[in-house]
């Protein structure tokens, strides 16, 4: 017994969740009946916001104009880097909305019940257990915040979701978006953008990428793989894995999870 509580004690200090850390999450939150939940979790390096936009690695990946972009959290700088900050917004013992930010800090509050920094492992089981069992908005709205979360392989989680029939077709088109995202990185490792003579003719193959996603019964299907397997310009593939993910096609979702294994 005495070790056990050291050992608890241990992966208390180091910030390291326990057995069932990520169920108490879950539970924490489902104890609050009413009102504002609060959590922060560590990021993945290269992750900035500012309220109303996130980076990765300087690209733009999230935008939310709405009336909400600084409603829990201040920022004193353009591009702050995390820590992720969560609002689970809880509405007669029912979780009806979440709020994510990256960096910042709290905005005051006499009402929200704050649960502090959780693992990074804890955060990601919390926000996959809500996309994969709440049919609402909050579980299209968890997807996004796992991709960002340090130190934790999520594609394989949103695959399994992004397959799952029986989930709602806008949480099943979450997670293969943000698949198709998450896929950019090894699809076009190691190549360049095209310049002069080679890149004239871009803008006519995009066109020609953005009507194979057009094509009836999918016929584009196989010519947008190709596309993402031979093609030289990374603009180029990452055109044709988009159109793909956003198919929801069992032979794109083969595709991102071979480019997602060998990464």
């Amino acid at each position: 017994m005495k070790h056990t509580a050291i050992t608890m004690l241990t992966l208390a200090a180091l910030g390291m969740p326990g057995a069932g850390a990520s169920q108490n999450v879950a539970a924490r939150v489902n104890s609050v009946r009413e009102g504002d939940v609060r959590l922060t979790f560590p990021l993945r390096p290269g992750v900035c916001g500012n309220g109303r936009n996130v980076w990765t690695s300087g690209s733009s990946t999230y935008n939310r104009n709405d009336a909400r972009s600084s409603r829990d959290v201040e920022y004193d700088i353009d591009c702050d880097s995390g820590p992720g900050r969560l609002v689970v917004v809880r509405r007669d013992g029912e979780t009806t909305d979440l709020r994510f930010y990256v960096g910042g800090r709290w905005r005051a509050s006499s009402t929200a019940t704050d649960l502090g920094m959780v693992g990074a492992r804890s955060a990601v089981d919390f926000l996959i257990g809500l996309a994969e069992s709440h049919d609402g908005k909050a579980g299209r709205d968890a997807i996004f915040p796992v991709t960002l979360v340090d130190s934790v392989t999520v594609w394989p989680m949103l695959m399994r979701i992004a397959r799952n029939d029986s989930r709602p077709r806008n949480v099943r088109e979450g997670a293969t978006f943000w698949l198709g995202q998450l896929a950019e990185e090894p699809a076009t490792r190691g190549l360049t953008e095209l310049v002069g003579d080679a890149a004239l003719d871009r803008e006519v193959r995009e066109s020609a990428i953005f009507a194979l996603s057009n094509r009836r019964d999918r016929e584009g299907i196989p010519a947008l793989i190709n596309v993402v397997r031979t093609s030289r310009d990374p603009e180029l593939r990452k055109k044709a894995l988009f159109w793909l993910a956003n198919s929801r096609d069992p032979r794109a979702l083969d595709l991102i999870e071979e480019l997602l294994t060998k990464r």
